[in-house]
């Protein structure tokens, strides 16, 4: 009986879940691009990787100055 009230406790899960993902409102493609377009060129004078630092000591990745034993 345990077995089945579990079985029947996990059925309730997957249906609570599923019913979760149908309530969400679903986007077109094409709008989701054309959104994702327009944030990529608004922001794109942001972007390190396409306009790269203004100097090295701002870039947090450059290499850091290598300890030397004399």
């Amino acid at each position: 009986m345990d077995v089945m009230s579990s079985s029947l406790q996990q059925q309730r899960i997957i249906v609570e879940q599923l019913r979760r993902e149908a309530a969400i409102v679903r986007q077109p493609v094409s709008e989701s691009c054309a959104q994702m377009i327009k944030y990529i060129t608004e922001h794109e004078q942001e972007d390190y990787l396409l306009t790269g630092f203004s100097s090295q000591k701002v870039n947090p990745f450059r290499e850091k100055s290598s300890c030397t034993v004399l």
